[in-house]
């Protein structure tokens, strides 16, 4: 059996430290260090930001596992640094990076953990199939990660599973196909603060119609990244650049998340539309609106996936699979399929089927 499986995270917000709590119950796997430059949780232990003990159990009653499953002994340092954080996961073989939803702001950090020899697994959306929007830098990374003899992924679950990879999968059921719409319908409560800026939540319409237009509010960040990973599996050819819109949603009742707090009026998420056309028609389509707290106005969430083709196929979800653990669970499933695959930079069609990793996760470690 291969040695304990020793992770290294950076980036200890919403998304990361829900993965260091996923991790502390599985077995085989141990967390060797953590880098966070927020001044609430730097210089603090990780199981104290965690509002965990290290008897084995936090308020809600959940293991603390770790190597050996739970019972998790070892506390962690949130490092500012990441040069001090790398220093005491010298022995960790991957890094959990949760800091960018872009390419572009995420590529130094990337470069600095292949240079250290971990093998990456990147929650920037963008990452999830970085060709469509950053060629020349998805090119470096893979050059870079090849030379240095790791992998990176980017993955999570929108990008990397529900808009673009279960898509994929569907598709294998048809002969031919006409059209693909995927629809989610979700809740960004368990998002942090990052994407609640990227969504406009709590600005007014006026200041959300303003950064539009002006770039300054991201929205979904993931359409030209699904619509590329879709068409080059199925081998369309995308005629046009990706069309997108995107439009507030307006709150009339209050709505209280742990990131975020909005009042009648004000702006509580965004519909996003995304479109990409093969040889001038549009093939497929992508529809998102995403806010905090839907059911505060009796919005059912939920995934769909329409293939208009022989056979056709619809697809229901209800309601939603979460976002937030289902990031956490995309990005935790996937680390031994990282660290088993070649070296380079791999998207969700390079490698296995992810799946529950229930078990101990040194058993599925090939290398």
């Amino acid at each position: 059996m291969s040695d304990t499986v020793k992770v290294l995270i950076w980036g200890f917000g919403a998304m990361g430290s829900g993965m260091a709590r996923a991790l502390l119950g599985k077995t085989g796997v141990e967390i060797s260090g953590i880098c966070d430059m927020h001044p609430q949780r730097r210089g603090k232990s990780m199981l104290e930001v965690l509002k965990m003990n290290s008897g084995g159990a936090d308020s809600a009653g959940a293991g603390t596992g770790g190597s050996a499953g739970p019972g998790y002994p070892r506390d962690v340092v949130i490092r500012e640094s990441i040069e001090e954080a790398m220093e005491d996961a010298r022995d960790a073989s991957i890094a959990l990076l949760a800091t960018d939803s872009f390419t572009r702001k995420a590529y130094e950090k990337i470069i600095t953990l292949i240079e250290a020899g971990y093998n990456i697994i990147s929650t920037a959306e963008e990452m999830a199939y970085p060709a469509a929007g950053e060629p020349e830098l998805a090119g470096k990374i893979h050059e870079n990660a090849a030379k240095a003899g790791v992998t990176v992924l980017g993955t999570g679950i929108n990008p990397g599973l529900i808009m673009d990879l279960l898509v994929v999968m569907m598709t294998g059921a048809c002969l031919d196909i006409d059209h693909i719409q995927a629809e989610r319908v979700n809740s960004l409560s368990p998002f942090g603060p990052a994407v609640m800026e990227e969504q406009g939540v709590g600005l007014s319409p006026e200041e959300f119609r303003r950064g539009a237009q002006d770039g300054s509010l991201a929205g979904h960040v993931g359409f030209q990244e699904s619509i590329g990973m879709i068409a080059d599996a199925l081998g369309w050819k995308l005629s046009a650049p990706i069309r997108q819109s995107m439009e507030a949603i307006v709150t009339g009742v209050p709505r209280r998340t742990e990131y975020a707090s909005v009042e009648p009026g004000d702006v509580a998420g965004c519909r996003m539309e995304g479109h990409g056309e093969v040889d001038g028609v549009t093939r497929i389509e992508m529809l998102h609106p995403q806010q905090i707290e839907p059911e505060a106005e009796g919005i059912e969430t939920g995934d769909y996936i329409r293939i208009k083709g022989t056979p056709n196929i619809n697809l229901q979800i209800k309601p939603e699979v979460p976002g937030g653990i289902g990031t956490i669970a995309m990005c935790i499933n996937m680390i031994p399929h990282v660290i088993n695959a070649s070296p380079g930079l791999k998207t969700m069609l390079d490698l296995p089927v992810p799946r529950a990793i229930l078990g101990d996760m040194r058993e599925m470690i090939h290398q």
